[in-house]
């Protein structure tokens, strides 16, 4: 029997799994119990990034997903999405009518996986220590808003914060806010290579070869005490080099569950329910992608260039020939289905529009056509990017307003170049560190950014993202968001493109795929089982 099951939406701005599913029982990988799990995700210690699983350093959607099994954090997202929930800790909560104090208690026994106590101390340890580190990833300035950090006895601590910030309770769940034990990590030095130790469901080993992850085999820790309830012993990841090898794999049984990144095609190809074995869960996602501009650069330093490229980039034909229904269109850094969402690019720019363009630069002294290079990484968003760039090059082109020509780079060097000002636009994809408009806005306008991108708005910076972090209700921070997308949408320092849905494939005896990752692209492998085909 074929069947088709989705993840839908339970309530308007919460987001749910579907499953697109084909019956069989011919399942299985040939790892034993263990359930094992494939990804193009690349982990790869470098002599500029050597420490690409370190707390205080890792900022990629992949290493994140490492980290989120091993170590633990105060806070959590649930699994049915909504607010975070306590995980480490047994409570926590703001304790001032300003949201400026937030104090946690943590669970009473609570250890490491080597078997030491967790304590207030060692949670004041690992925040500080991102703080004190300040990673040229940028993801220290998901803490820093904290102004001090206090602990009483051995589970209370208390974060008193620089201003109000009613999406703390968001940021102690992201793993830079993981607690470790100071005998594995120095005070002051990210800790090289692969080796993670926590308090997290699963201690990690793995398999390194050529400076890269060949596989990760998460084991149950037997003194993980949480809010998670792990349905496996054991988990083996194993990183391919392309989707096709990954796809392979999946079809033969030497892997049960097939997670990020997927081709369209194999999307495409899984959704019409033909493969007996293997099961297809769509969900809806908060994944994005953009372009984001240095703006210091001198092709594109001044605004019209980019409002010019704005405004000749068809968002749905690109969606249209390269991702089809598996994405849509985007008009702001904000998805459409985050609370404080504005169309600000369509509002501003409208249909595509060629003579608009060449008007922009006319205005602004610019001679067409501009000569510019569009990069892109041709390892970590999937196989489809390098056909998105080739559309964007053919658009820009065909306007007559621009020469544009492509570059790919593999993602090892580019997350770096990126950040040291070596492109001058470049593609980029979001997956949220959680939830809440604050993170489509912050980490790309604050100070800090981990784009390292120059763009400088005062107002937003100083005024607009401290008053929207302010409301606890956050359509009450609409108003001040909308201002911030209109904003973007006039200085263009980054180009949002499209919203894509999220898919996981698993084998017909798995269970739990559903919930395999949730909303923000966390993968959640406690929620993997093995039982019977259907």
């Amino acid at each position: 029997m074929n069947r088709k099951h989705l993840v839908l939406p339970a309530v308007a701005g919460l987001l749910t799994p579907v499953l697109a599913a084909c019956g069989g029982s011919d399942s299985g990988s040939k790892s034993g119990d263990a359930i094992v799990v494939g990804t193009t995700d690349r982990f790869t210690a470098t002599k500029d990034a050597p420490a690409p699983l370190d707390p205080a350093y890792a900022y990629d959607v992949g290493s994140w997903n490492i980290l989120r099994q091993t170590v633990q954090t105060l806070m959590i997202q649930p699994k049915g999405e909504g607010d975070p929930v306590p995980e480490a800790a047994e409570s926590c909560g703001f304790t001032d009518s300003g949201n400026e104090r937030y104090a946690c208690k943590l669970r009473d026994g609570l250890k490491f996986a080597n078997g030491d106590a967790v304590t207030a101390e060692d949670v004041k340890y690992s925040i500080e220590r991102a703080l004190r580190i300040k990673a040229d990833s940028q993801v220290f300035a998901l803490m820093s808003d904290i102004d001090t950090i206090e602990t009483q006895g051995d589970r209370e601590v208390i974060f008193h914060l620089k201003s109000a910030d009613a999406t703390f309770p968001y940021k102690l769940s992201t793993p830079v806010a993981g607690i470790i034990n100071p005998d594995d990590y120095e005070k002051d030095k990210l800790r090289d290579g692969f080796d993670v130790d926590g308090s997290g469901p699963y201690t990690v080993q793995t398999d390194v070869k050529n400076d890269s992850i060949v596989t990760a085999t998460f084991s149950k820790n037997p003194n993980y005490k949480g809010s998670l309830q792990v349905s496996n012993d054991k988990v083996v990841m194993r990183s391919f080099d392309d989707a096709d090898a990954m796809s392979a794999a999946i079809d033969k049984g030497d892997i049960d569950v097939m997670t990020r990144t997927m081709s369209p095609a194999q999307i495409k190809k899984l959704d019409t329910g033909t493969d007996e074995n293997v099961d297809l869960v769509e969900m809806a996602g908060l994944e994005i992608r953009y372009l984001a501009f240095n703006t210091n650069a001198p092709t594109v330093k001044t605004k019209a260039v980019r409002q010019a490229i704005a405004q000749v980039i068809n968002r749905g034909e690109l969606v249209s020939k390269v991702y089809g229904s598996q994405a849509e269109p985007l008009y702001s850094l904000v998805p459409a289905t985050i609370t404080g969402h504005s169309n600000s690019f369509f509002n501003k720019y409208g249909d595509p529009n060629t003579v608009k363009a060449k008007a922009l630069l006319a205005q602004a002294g610019i001679t067409a056509p501009v000569k510019l290079t569009l990069h892109y990484t041709t390892d970590h968003y999937g196989p489809a990017t390098k056909q998105e760039f080739e559309v964007l090059q053919k658009q820009l082109n065909n306007s007559g307003l621009f020469d544009v020509t492509v570059k790919g780079t593999p993602w090892s060097t580019y997350q770096t170049a990126s950040r040291k000002g070596s492109y001058d636009v470049w593609g980029m994809g979001w997956f949220p560190d959680f939830p809440d408009a604050d993170n489509y806005i912050a980490p790309f306008l604050d100070k800090d950014n981990f784009l390292g991108s120059p763009y400088v708005n005062a107002k937003i910076r100083n005024i607009l993202i401290p008053e929207s972090r302010r409301e606890a209700d956050r359509l009450s921070a609409s108003k001040s968001l909308t201002t911030i997308q209109d904003d973007v949408a006039d200085d263009v320092p980054v180009l949002p493109l499209w919203q894509g849905k999220q898919y996981v494939a698993a084998r017909d005896d798995i269970t739990g795929a559903a919930y395999a990752i949730n909303s923000s692209s966390t993968l959640q492998l406690w929620e993997l089982s093995r039982g019977s085909g259907s």
